[in-house]
């Protein structure tokens, strides 16, 4: 659901955060010259990586402090050479006040910036709420980026049962709030949870199960592209793999043994955290199969290794 934005009216996270360690590093690098210079006294940090903005108020009280100094001096000594050197050092410190309040109003407006954001990527400076989505192309085949939200819609028997709006760009992360929505307006959702592959994640497949105690009836993300042809007639592919269950390892199209090795933890974007367990081979060196089923690499010496995902088995068994 498009928004009626003004044009230009983008802010990315990436930028802001670019933006922002630009300013941490720019105002380290000033106050250790200043310090080295000793221009001002070494402060106490509350962080050894970056400064406050109440640290950079202090420095710039210093800075002020020295600037009225040499004002005094500039206007109590009569010679020429002694004025002009004087005035030099305080133009020097007139730059670096300005520099270190510069840097404090930036930092304020990426923090403010940050604040917006929440746990998006992007938001719109006329409406904060909105949040750049990709919407579907346009007769053209052009894709288009445009401030939106997310529109989601419930629906049992051709009858409408709830709606709702959010600046969440992927389906995947409106399920949880819209359910719960759902179940604070009727008392309790449907048995079954029907949706589309744009739903499908390890943390959505849990939370149905385990929080509402429903079943999701939500194809994973490999499920059309299994079923086909050319992926099922693919050997390399370490879907395609014989397993042994007994023994734990999976056997590759030259027929070497890839024994588990051990168990992985990754978190995504959001902090979900996904386990996986680890199989490697033990000698691929001179595999004649080797450039089919391996990545090009630079090290002869590398042994192919795969991850298995420890909730797939969840979505399969329920097709």
């Amino acid at each position: 659901m498009q928004q009626n934005p003004n044009k230009y009216t983008f802010q990315w996270l990436a930028n802001t955060e670019r933006f922002s360690q630009s300013v941490v590093e720019k105002s380290n690098t000033l106050y250790e010259t200043l310090v080295a210079e000793e221009i001002i006294p070494e402060i106490k940090k509350e962080s050894s990586e970056e400064l406050s903005k109440e640290e950079m108020n202090q420095i710039e009280t210093y800075l002020e402090n020295k600037e009225k100094n040499l004002t005094s001096q500039i206007e109590n000594t009569a010679n020429t050479q002694e004025r002009k050197t004087l005035r030099k050092q305080r133009s020097q410190i007139k730059k670096s006040k300005k520099a270190i309040n510069d840097f404090r109003e930036r930092k304020i407006k990426y923090e403010n910036h940050k604040e917006i954001y929440g746990d998006r990527k992007s938001y719109s400076t006329t409406d904060f709420d909105a949040t750049f989505m990709r919407m579907k192309d346009d007769h053209m085949k052009n894709e288009q980026l445009k401030p939106e939200y997310n529109l989601q819609i419930a629906t049992n028997n051709q009858f409408v049962l709830a709606y709702g709006v959010y600046n969440k760009p992927g389906d995947t992360r409106t399920l949880e709030p819209f359910l719960n929505e759902m179940k604070e307006l009727y008392g309790d959702i449907p048995e079954y949870i029907v949706a589309d592959t744009g739903y499908s994640s390890e943390s959505n497949y849990k939370m149905i199960l385990d929080d509402f105690e429903k079943t999701p009836l939500i194809t994973y993300g490999m499920y059309i592209k299994e079923g086909k042809k050319k992926f099922k007639n693919n050997p390399f592919i370490s879907a395609n793999w014989r397993y042994n269950e007994l023994d734990d390892y999976y056997l590759c199209p030259n027929n070497k043994e890839l024994h588990f090795f051990k168990y992985r933890i990754r978190h995504d974007y959001y902090g979900y955290r996904r386990d996986f367990k680890e199989y490697r081979c033990e000698d691929c060196f001179d595999c004649p199969l080797r450039s089919k089923c391996m990545k090009q690499t630079k090290n002869p010496n590398t042994n192919k290794k795969i991850t298995e995902k420890l909730h797939m088995g969840i979505s399969k068994k329920l097709y």
